[in-house]
């Protein structure tokens, strides 16, 4: 798996791929009781949450600094290579908190090659 230039585990889980609705819907009544229904389809911005597990999608803290050094760089457009080959363009969704890494094991001192857990939100574009 690709974000940009950086690798991520393979076993890093799409975890929100089938919440997603690609219709917009919004239902109101009319003063006589009328039902109004207006539906349109979204054209971006399905949410991408990738996370990995007790056991999954662990990463090195190189790789945390790295994916937080490009959560830095506002409007930027990142290509996302998943492991099926299928390939989204995707910005981080920062409303939502862009990226959370949880150390495996605590240091006071932690290495670049300590490994942690981490979640990244994205959000598709185009």
């Amino acid at each position: 798996m690709l974000l940009g230039t950086i690798e991520l585990p393979d076993d890093l889980l799409w975890i929100d791929e089938f919440d997603w609705n690609p219709v917009a819907q919004e239902i109101d009544r009319t003063l006589t009781g009328g039902l109004i229904i207006q539906e349109q389809p979204k054209l971006y911005g399905r949410p991408v949450t990738l996370s990995g597990e007790n056991n999954s999608g662990w990463v090195t803290r190189a790789t945390v600094n790295q994916v937080v050094t490009l959560s830095e760089s506002a409007n930027s457009t990142l290509s996302l290579t998943l492991p099926d080959s299928r390939v989204l363009s995707v910005i981080f969704d920062r409303a939502n908190g862009s990226i959370t890494a949880q150390p495996l094991f605590y240091s006071s001192n932690p290495a670049l090659d300590d490994y942690y857990s981490i979640t990244i939100r994205l959000l598709t574009v185009i």
